[in-house]
């Protein structure tokens, strides 16, 4: 149930973005009577201006030209389908994507501040909770004054043990303490929460590198997942700290937050085909179920629901 009331709020979340991409696209699917050049070129414009991003642009269309010529479309109003197909394809996240959940882990949640990094912690510590996992939360993130209580409030919520959260402590220190706890607790996960000082991006290296060294001295045998987390309503900045946080560590997820109200929403497909990173998670709002998995075709059938049920006195 938790499910289907996520869908609705995020057709309703989706709405800018809907907005600025949809409305552009059907002027066009249902403006122009030839499939040429020019109705390329409209759709490319109204991708990119609608954050898709470039790199996930080209793909899509380049996609949608081979089905036009596979299937012999000649009417652009029958291509509204095969863009809806072509972007669910190019956002596809794979079945192992949450193997993390299923095996003893160590999660590192890395992300700047301010974009709901230990929040999203929180969400995931209680959604874990509710498969009935064993989670130990590491609050690394010694740098923030307010990280070590947020993180205490969602421990407690979630009855996870958490483990450091003193300000100015080593966050390498609190990461090994974390490892011993979750190894002789025999944990199921372990949530890692770090420092996301991107303009310090020397010292963000070392100190992850550090973490990462510890995890794979002191616990070689868990499964390892970094998730960075993202703020959408930053559209193309989000991109830039996604490819800036991949270039120090070793990223295999991300999670997007505040998918609720903003118009770049569209930043999803382009982190995806940019990166090669696939969007495991996104959230609409502050509950625990306002984190949910991320599902390509849930997100791209939000994305265009409501303008196809809309009438021509709700555009009034």
């Amino acid at each position: 149930m938790a499910e289907e009331g996520f869908f609705k709020r995020l057709i309703s979340g989706l709405a800018k973005t809907r907005d600025n991409i949809v409305s552009g696209m059907d002027g066009i699917f249902f403006g122009f009577s030839n499939i040429d050049e020019d109705f390329y070129e409209g759709l490319e414009e109204v991708l990119i201006m609608g954050d898709l991003g470039v790199q996930a642009t080209y793909d899509i269309l380049d996609d949608l030209r081979e089905k036009v010529r596979e299937r012999r479309i000649t009417q652009p109003s029958d291509c509204r389908e095969l863009l809806i197909e072509s972007i669910k394809e190019q956002m596809e996240v794979e079945e192992t994507a949450y193997e993390f959940e299923e095996k003893t882990s160590v999660v590192m949640v890395v992300g700047v501040n301010g974009v709901g990094k230990t929040t999203t912690i929180g969400k995931l510590a209680g959604k874990l909770k509710a498969m009935d996992k064993k989670v130990i939360m590491a609050a690394a993130d010694t740098f923030r004054a307010a990280a070590g209580e947020q993180l205490k409030e969602w421990a407690n919520r979630a009855q996870a043990e958490l483990i450091g959260g003193q300000e100015g402590s080593d966050p390498a220190s609190v990461v090994y303490d974390a490892v011993a706890a979750a190894k002789a607790r025999h944990a199921d996960v372990l949530l890692c929460d770090t420092a996301g000082r991107l303009h310090n991006k020397k010292n963000l290296m070392e100190e992850l590198k550090k973490m990462n060294r510890i995890v794979d001295r002191e616990f070689p045998e868990a499964f390892r997942e970094t998730l960075v987390v993202l703020d959408a309503t930053t559209g193309q900045n989000a991109l830039q700290q996604a490819k800036e946080f991949s270039e120090v560590t070793d990223v295999t997820g991300i999670v997007l937050t505040k998918m609720d109200g903003t118009a770049k929403g569209g930043i999803a497909v382009a982190i995806h085909a940019e990166l090669g990173i696939p969007v495991k998670y996104i959230g609409v709002g502050e509950s625990i179920d306002d984190l949910q998995k991320f599902d390509a075709d849930s997100f791209v059938e939000a994305l265009f629901t409501v303008e196809e049920k809309k009438t021509d006195t709700e555009e009034i």
